[in-house]
């Protein structure tokens, strides 16, 4: 059996970081409060000439690199991104053709902040019905374009930020042993749309409006959602809650994922949390947590990790995979 197995992964971050006392000068906010709520105490942003694209050529070089595999090697590019640099060509292309990359396929998908599990999903897919050997899979946002800054509701907690995979294909046995991914899950439900959206957009008002929230039901919807695809990914492969090492979440808000680690029976010390430092940075935050809990030694090989994700669409899903 072909498995996609991880074999290198990269992040970037924005030099620039704005504190919630920053944004107390500009927002009738507090310290207190976004930490309360949110658990987040800092975010990045990009800087004014800095587009998806660039985010995301950072992240895709570092992980190129962690994974020592060249570029001509690489048969396709899935990049997860709700703010492109244009309505087209896909900012995938752009990032190919930074990478010089002459080969191969580029494509963007959307689907909010569960668009890296898109991501990933679509080129394991790929991967094992033989039509790519390795893949680039990349999530890379910049949220802040697109934030209303007078919404102390939302723009406390969206930054911007990039994160990528590399998957290569590999012979497997077909069980839960085998590194790679192991299980992918994705829904949806368009009836949510209004909870969560941007206003605007190319078909409707020519102009990008800003982003739209409201966050309790958004925040109950995750609550429920998160935890059916939890079990439904456990299911599909016969495994408990206690053989995942490392619960990899979107870092939306540190109550949903604290909620999420309890119906699992998780302790946070094994949780990834970024959110504090990176704050919601949608199709990125899922990759950006993984790079820096394998930088720093956490996530080993063998390791079981279990990512997940909900977004506006509503969108969401998991992906189960052993280091």
């Amino acid at each position: 059996m072909i498995r996609s197995v991880v074999v290198g992964c990269g992040s970037y971050l924005p030099e620039r970081i704005l504190t919630n006392a920053d944004l107390e000068k500009l927002v009738d906010t507090s310290d207190e409060w976004i930490i309360e709520r949110t658990g987040i105490h800092q975010r990045h942003i990009a800087a004014d000439n800095e587009k998806t694209s660039d985010l995301a050529l950072n992240a895709a070089r570092a992980a190129l690199a962690d994974a020592g595999v060249a570029v001509d090697e690489v048969d396709l590019i899935v990049l997860a991104t709700s703010t492109p640099d244009q309505t087209f060509p896909a900012t995938a292309c752009k990032v190919q053709a930074g990478l010089g990359m002459t080969r191969g396929f580029a494509f963007d998908v959307q689907a909010v902040c569960s668009g890296f599990i898109y991501a990933l999903a679509t080129a394991d897919n790929f991967i094992k019905a033989g039509q790519a050997k390795t893949a680039l899979v990349i999530g890379a946002e910049t949220f802040s374009r697109i934030l209303d800054w007078t919404d102390r509701t939302t723009c406390v907690l969206f930054a911007d930020g990039a994160g990528a995979l590399v998957l290569k294909a590999e012979e497997g046995r077909g069980d839960n042993s085998d590194r790679g991914v192991l299980t992918t899950h994705l829904h949806s439900d368009g009836r949510h749309h209004d909870l969560l959206y941007v206003d605007g957009g190319p078909s409707s008002t020519q102009t990008t409006g800003h982003l739209r929230m409201l966050g309790k039901e958004v925040f109950r919807h995750a609550v429920v959602n998160l935890a059916e695809v939890v079990r439904e990914t456990l299911d599909a492969v016969g495994m408990q809650p206690s053989e995942i090492d490392w619960l990899v979440p979107h870092q939306a808000n540190k109550r949903i994922i604290d909620g999420t680690a309890r119906k699992l029976g998780l302790s946070t010390d094994r949780v990834v949390l970024t959110v504090d430092r990176h704050g919601n940075t949608s199709a990125a935050s899922v990759p950006l947590a993984l790079a820096e809990a394998v930088k720093d030694g956490r996530i080993k090989r063998g390791d079981v990790l279990l990512l997940e994700a909900m977004g506006g669409g509503f969108t969401w899903g998991s992906a189960l995979v052993r280091w």
